[in-house]
């Protein structure tokens, strides 16, 4: 198995821009999110499932899963996120397992949103690298991105792991809470490291 680390962050953090960068210093990145989309767009894996979970209500015109309709369902009814992750879950961590069995780069940065969330997640990662900010600018980072109030971002970042407990399950921590240029001077620090983990 290729030396794998779970990058993971709360929503705003910075964890795609920290993925970019390593992929573009040459690592394999899965991105579970990406996975994630692939599933649930027109003509995806997971179309019919939701469809018999939740009903035409959630499929928009194209065919795809209407995000925004299934995310206002899976606040307000915790069953129903249940439901929706029984589904998802098992296809995004079989789709991960396969792409990272495949990789040829020296090491995989897996994204995972909810690594810390996910109970046997040291099993399938060697190393846990946190991006971290201070929640403020989470939200803020958040709002003006996909145009949800700040009430409603919050929701969504209580409904993660706290901060303090992602820093406690980390190896490894980017500091995003200034330039671009600081985080990728940190992801080159940790590509040289991980480069030395791996045996490359």
């Amino acid at each position: 198995m290729s030396f794998t680390v779970g990058l993971t962050g709360g929503i705003g953090s910075g964890k795609s821009a920290a993925a970019d960068e390593f992929a573009r210093l040459g690592a394999a990145v899965v991105d579970t999110d990406r996975i994630a989309h692939e599933l649930t767009r027109a003509g995806g894996a997971a179309i019919a499932g939701v469809r018999e979970l939740f009903g035409d209500s959630v499929i928009a015109p194209d065919g795809a899963m209407d995000r925004k309709a299934l995310r206002e369902r899976v606040f307000t009814d915790p069953q129903a996120k249940r439901r929706l992750e029984g589904l998802l879950h098992p296809m995004i961590r079989e789709q991960s397992a396969r792409r990272i069995a495949a990789a040829t780069e020296p090491y995989v940065v897996h994204v995972v949103p909810l690594l810390v969330e996910s109970p046997d997640y040291r099993k399938r990662v060697q190393r846990v690298l946190v991006v971290d900010c201070p929640e403020p600018m989470q939200v803020e980072r958040v709002r003006k991105r996909s145009g949800l109030s700040g009430d409603e971002v919050q929701a969504i970042v209580r409904s993660q792991a706290s901060r303090a407990q992602r820093l406690a399950a980390a190896d490894d921590v980017i500091d995003n809470s200034g330039t671009i240029a600081a985080l990728q001077k940190q992801v080159e620090t940790l590509h040289r490291i991980y480069l030395r983990l791996a045996g490359s």
